[in-house]
């Protein structure tokens, strides 16, 4: 059993916690700083969802847009390809990176020391994630610290 019933769950959870994220001003300073274009490609449910770093935000207060869904013509720098859960677990701080892409739980494509060196600017929102989750009503969602 997935934890998110459907990809559109799944956007609802995940999307609030990078909508968070992009506006966040210890977070959004850092990824943006990258220039990089990310792509989650999730499966179980399927969704994609692309942060896109290496050009202007559309929308004030944020410092880089995120994009539900394939985005014409982009060739992302990096792709990171997973199971949904993984995601889930990843954001809670349950997951290593380092061991992900070992198991390849997590696959990615692209320059990976650039997404590794991203992690400290992304540590913050393994708080994040299980807040928005309990704020939504989701407690059955946040995975427990153990």
């Amino acid at each position: 059993m997935t934890i998110f019933k459907d990809s559109e769950e799944m956007k609802k959870y995940l999307g609030a916690l990078y909508d968070e994220a992009k506006c966040d001003p210890e977070i959004a300073p850092k990824i943006k700083q990258s220039g990089l274009s990310i792509q989650y490609r999730y499966e179980e449910p399927h969704g994609i969802a692309t942060i896109l770093a290496d050009r202007p935000p559309t929308q004030e207060g944020a410092f880089f847009d995120v994009v539900w869904g394939e985005v014409e013509g982009l060739k992302p720098d990096v792709t990171m390809s997973m199971k949904a859960d993984i995601a889930h677990q990843f954001w809670h701080g349950a997951i290593n990176l380092m061991a992900a892409l070992t198991r390849r739980q997590i696959i990615a494509k692209g320059p990976i020391p650039k997404i590794i060196k991203l992690l400290p600017a992304v540590t913050p929102m393994y708080e994040m994630y299980p807040r928005i989750l309990h704020e939504q009503g989701r407690d059955d969602m946040v995975v427990k610290k153990k």
